[in-house]
């Protein structure tokens, strides 16, 4: 064993003697192996002068060396079968003192490897953090089982109280233990608990769980930490336990949560973001356990809304930790101090918890792994994920080779010249300026990538802060009534009044006057910025409603999020939301209203340029799939949830886009019907999965079970005439082709029509159930074959049979604008054909023409407006004499006349593209055509623009009531069916 010429001289001495030693103690096979691999020479070197601890192991366990060598773990990371000899070991040990050796030696055995391979960058820097894991996990695992099978048999089984069932010791693991990352001198952060109180039964003894679960914590942490002749395992730090140092060494699971929900702080959610059960021991099903509290906690970690609040308290934990850098002079630490470790884990997890909550795939506990995520979800930019990557192998690299040194948890960088030297070396270069170069560079880099994420906001500049304080006194009252009325009056001529007395009302309102004091610093921070946002917009046509009345809108949303105070740190984070959420308030009251009911929503407005360009069928659809992603298919409530939110946020952009003209009438039915339709995709899979989970797949006919749905659903009114508005309800048929004498094939089977029904049922379930985020849809099935006393779901043949013996007029007239919006494609084609021929059939146009008039006038006499549209101070623009529903029914009487003698009039289910064939084919005259088009389109038009603005379809004296227009349809009217 020689030392390589590839190491510096001054180098050289420190460790020519212990490799003298080492070659002195080893046997002919382990020298072989060194004349045979001539690259473990250098290896060797390379970590002998990297870690002294290694050096010192190696003297005194001559033959840790020739373990490595011969089972090679100086390449690889050694296998499954090391681990389980020695947890067999464990379980056979005879006292503590026996089990402790093992513990002990174990560690040393794999930390000798560790160590070699990280120094000789044999292995990446992950895998061994995850090798340093999987130890700590391990030891733990064996002292606890060992610990509670010695207690069990002093104390007895410790049983649950309420369950009845033996309960288990449940340790979980915080920090770079939980997220797999271990460094190569590590404290391990642990919480030990159990799930429920009780005692123990059938020992010598019986004792409270509690009293028998802190003697077991006690007991592991002596094995892993005490120090002995062998040294320790891991050093052991216990003070991330609810109450820290001051609380119980053990809690059950009822008090960990009650703690978490009414006193855990900001940094417990940090550190909790890591969190992972890392040994269960004892109980029934351990399993369950751990999954369990894993859930109880996922509350308190992730919020269900977009938590900005936790940029300002990173930002404050950052400052501390800064002035303890300062105060320390622990400014070369790189993990503390600037574009340090610590920088880059706060940039992750910021990310993590604003958005993981709605977002399962940020809860990812590795640093590394989530660069990756944040740059595929361009949450950073790829250049920015990948310096940030690259700098964090960096320094944890450097974090080893510091702490390999001595097996101390140490992240400060040397100031002799020597250990430079040497840690220099190691890292690959060949004097310290150059290390010190690369290293700098790195944390440079950090710097700028955490202050773009953690730093206080560019746009918060002096000047806006400035506007902003002009506002404080209006705010807070301390201004004179007459002072602010001055000041209003400069940007808001006439505003004064109202924007007083909402100013006044909002002070005064229950929802501000009950808020915690957190809550009522932020909403001051908030309320004279929305303040200056409204005095900069006055005036222009970004605030078509004036200040007091946009203000007014306003409103609502601050007394909703009053008690989720984090939105109000969203809007004074980032003035570009502050400033769409005026606008579009300004612009409608229906945005508005959504955005107080939902006020998740307003995560929408950081991206203006997304929020006005509606993504397409296809978008929306990867949209979806990656929203429900990680959800299983039987997590109801998750997709549910997940379906609402989905629904709400494109429908916000669907409205920001028609308020302020980005897209004309058409594109926004279009854009609101691909929305549903993805929807019912999404929602018929779903409801398909859960029933074949519960009772297998429909058999089909010839043998074997359906794979995918054999139903269709059938999208009648505005929906199958893709002309769905804000807050349309759906108009629905099912229908299904599956053979009636067969049944599933699950263990609890039902017949095939008994699970297609149950299967629209869950469907309707779906969309129409009240949850914390309201109804998806509203869903109306009274079109289905003998309406509401018919099957739920038909089959295509009893649907054709009823259309074409059964059916009324109006039946057929719904069917014009009836189209499969989701399910299978074959069945889809088959109802197109029943449909075309049911629509083709030859008519008798005479009582064809009494039948439609019939049913006009009977919806005009129920719908219509007290003057049925006569009188020229109302219209009822959807149901009055001249209106929409004229229009509509002249297209459904058109088709069901002449369909037979032009097929061309069933092709499309839309009225205008209808109303454009019956030019085609000579029944109506272009010009006709084009002007039914033109009022339907400004009928339409009209309609849209009122529901935004939360008014009804039925115009006054004060509006344009189309005088013109209506009589122009009359006469249509009168022409074709009169």
């Amino acid at each position: 064993m020689l030392l390589p010429e590839s190491v510096p001289e001054f180098l050289r001495e420190p460790v020519s003697s212990v490799l003298l030693r080492l070659q002195s103690t080893a046997d002919e096979a382990l020298l072989q192996s060194f004349r045979e691999q001539p690259g473990l020479e250098e290896q060797l070197a390379r970590a002998l002068i990297g870690s002294d601890y290694l050096a010192q192991l190696l003297m005194r366990q001559p033959t840790l060396l020739q373990t490595l060598v011969v089972q090679g773990e100086t390449a690889q990371r050694p296998g499954d079968a090391v681990y389980e000899a020695f947890i067999q070991a464990a379980r056979d040990a005879v006292s503590d003192a026996e089990l402790d050796v093992l513990l002990r030696r174990f560690r040393q055995r794999i930390m000798a490897g560790v160590i070699w391979r990280d120094l000789n960058r044999l292995l990446p820097m992950t895998e061994t953090t995850a090798e340093l894991s999987r130890l700590a996990d391990t030891t733990i695992q064996v002292g606890a089982d060992w610990h509670y099978r010695q207690l069990v048999a002093s104390y007895g089984t410790p049983i649950g109280k309420y369950s009845g069932t033996p309960q288990s010791f449940v340790v979980l693991g915080m920090g770079k233990l939980g997220a797999h990352e271990l460094n190569l001198s590590s404290d391990i952060d642990l919480i030990f608990t159990f799930p429920e109180t009780g005692e123990t039964r059938d020992g010598p003894k019986s004792i409270d769980n509690q009293a028998f679960f802190i003697r077991l914590g006690q007991r592991v942490i002596k094995s892993l930490d005490a120090r002995t002749a062998d040294d320790f395992v891991f050093r052991v730090d216990m003070r991330l336990r609810p109450h820290g140092q001051s609380g119980a060494l053990v809690l059950n699971y009822d008090a960990m949560e009650d703690y978490y929900q009414t006193q855990g702080r900001d940094w417990e959610r940090y550190a909790m973001i890591k969190a992972r059960v890392v040994a269960v021991s004892g109980g029934q099903e351990p399993q369950q356990d751990a999954e369990r509290l894993m859930a109880l906690l996922f509350p308190f970690t992730y919020r269900q809304y977009i938590d900005f609040s936790v940029i300002e308290a990173l930002r404050s934990m950052k400052s501390l930790i800064a002035r303890q850098v300062q105060r320390k002079g622990m400014n070369l630490d790189v993990k503390l101090g600037e574009g340090g470790i610590r920088e880059i884990e706060f940039v992750v997890q910021a990310f993590q918890l604003i958005r993981g909550g709605r977002e399962p795939r940020l809860r990812e506990r590795q640093v590394g792994k989530m660069l990756a995520i944040l740059a595929d979800e361009n949450y950073l930019p790829a250049a920015a994920t990948s310096a940030l990557q690259a700098a964090y192998t960096f320094l944890r690299n450097t974090e080893h080779a510091l702490q390999a040194w001595q097996d101390q948890q140490t992240q400060a960088l040397p100031e002799d010249e020597l250990a430079q030297a040497r840690l220099a070396w190691v890292m690959g270069f060949n004097a310290w300026p150059d290390f010190l170069h690369a290293l700098n560079q790195h944390r440079a880099r950090v710097t700028v990538e955490f202050r773009a994420v953690i730093a206080a906001p560019a746009d918060d500049s002096a000047d806006e802060r400035d506007e902003s304080e002009a506002f404080v006194g209006l705010w807070d009252g301390s201004v004179q009534e007459e002072e602010a009325r001055e000041l209003i009056e400069k940007f808001a001529p006439g505003d004064s009044d109202a924007l007083l007395q909402w100013l006044q009302q909002t002070r005064d309102s229950r929802a501000v006057s009950n808020m915690q004091a957190s809550s009522r610093t932020r909403l001051d921070a908030f309320v004279p910025r929305l303040l200056a946002m409204l005095a900069r917009l006055a005036g222009t046509a970004e605030l078509p409603s004036g200040v007091a009345e946009t203000f007014h809108r306003v409103i609502p949303l601050m007394e909703a999020i009053a008690r989720r105070s984090a939105y109000f740190v969203l809007l004074i984070e980032n003035p570009t939301a502050l400033h769409q959420l005026v606008k579009l308030c300004s612009a409608s009251p229906w945005i508005a209203d959504q955005l107080s009911h939902h006020p998740a929503l307003l995560d929408e407005l950081l991206t203006p340029e997304s929020l006005y360009a509606p993504p397409d069928k296809n978008a929306l659809r990867d949209d979806l799939r990656r929203e429900t992603l990680r959800l299983s298919w039987d997590d109801l409530e998750g997709h549910m949830e997940t379906l609402r939110y989905f629904r709400s946020a494109h429908a916000l952009r669907v409205a920001a886009t028609e308020v302020t003209g980005a897209l004309p009438l058409m594109k926004v039915s279009d854009y609101l019907t691909y929305i549903a339709e993805v929807i019912l995709e999404h929602v018929l899979q779903l409801s398909w999965q859960q029933m074949v989970l519960r009772h297998g797949a429909p058999g089909q006919a010839g043998g074997g079970a359906e794979t995918l749905p054999n139903m269709v659903i059938i999208g009648y009114g505005k929906l199958g005439g893709i002309e769905l508005g804000h807050g349309s309800d759906l108009d629905l048929v099912f229908l299904h082709n599956a053979s009636p004498t067969l049944s599933t094939d699950g263990e609890k089977p039902v017949d095939n029509l008994t699970f297609y029904t149950r299967l629209g049922q869950r469907i309707i379930h779906v969309l129409n159930t009240s949850t914390v985020s309201g109804k998806l849809y509203e869903v109306d099935m009274r079109l289905r074959p003998s309406g509401n006393s018919g099957m739920l779901v038909a089959s295509l043949v009893g649907f054709e049979k009823y259309q074409l013996t059964e059916a009324w007029t109006w039946e057929h007239q719904a069917l014009v604008r009836a189209r499969v919006v989701a399910g299978d494609e074959k069945l889809a084609g088959a109802f197109e054909q029943v449909r075309h021929q049911v629509l083709s059939k030859a008519r008798d146009l005479t009582a064809l023409q009494q039948d439609v008039k019939d049913m006009r006038e009977k919806m005009r006499g129920q719908l219509g407006s007290s003057e049925t549209g006569s009188a020229l101070h109302l219209f009822n623009i959807k149901q009055d004499a001249g209106g929409i529903v004229d229009i509509e029914f002249m297209v459904q009487f058109a088709v069901l006349a002449w369909a037979h003698e032009f097929p061309a009039l069933t092709r499309y289910t839309d009225n205008i593209r209808i109303l454009e064939t019956l030019a085609d084919v000579g029944k109506l005259t272009h010009e006709q055509a084009q002007a039914l088009i033109g009022f339907y389109k400004i009928y339409r038009s009209i309609g849209h623009q009122r529901a935004l603005q939360q008014e009804s379809g039925v115009l006054s004296a004060e509006q344009p009531l189309f005088a013109s227009e209506r009589q122009h349809v009359r006469a249509l009217w009168a022409a074709l069916l009169e």
